[in-house]
């Protein structure tokens, strides 16, 4: 695998269906591919430079960014490579999203540390699952 040029890989992740965002240790979003404007609904070049605030639900930002200082202080996430994390989040439209996401801290050439994730909009299969137990519920 070492001779896969980088520009194969990058491509992947910029096509990748997936959400694939990473943000610097500011908390500003760096890189937002196609599956993250699907997803979200806002184009990469709108959310350049932009808070990740753009997608956190106002009521979830203080403990979001509370962990994420301290993700950052550490230099290291407090979460493993299998986990996966559920949280609300927003769309450009204004919609609330159920999102799956796994989170890597990426060390920056200059010594920086960013913070990647992968992301999957699972708000349809929510709403499958609160729609299934409400109707056991009533059975």
């Amino acid at each position: 695998m070492e001779d896969l040029n980088p520009e194969v890989v990058l491509g992947m992740a910029a096509q990748a269906p997936d959400g694939i965002v990473i943000i610097d240790g500011e908390g500003l979003i760096r890189y937002w591919n196609r599956g993250a404007e699907r997803i979200f609904g806002f184009p990469a070049a709108d959310v350049d430079g932009r808070s990740l605030d753009v997608i956190i639900p106002e009521r979830h930002r203080k403990r979001h960014w509370d962990g994420f200082q301290e993700a950052m202080d550490r230099g290291s996430s407090k979460y493993g490579e299998a986990d996966l994390l559920n949280v609300p989040a927003l769309a450009a439209d204004g919609r609330k999203l159920s999102i799956e996401f796994s989170v890597v801290m990426l060390p920056g050439p200059d010594g920086s540390t960013y913070c990647g994730a992968v992301i999957r909009d699972v708000t349809a299969r929510r709403e499958r699952e609160l729609m299934r137990r409400r109707a056991e519920a009533t059975v």
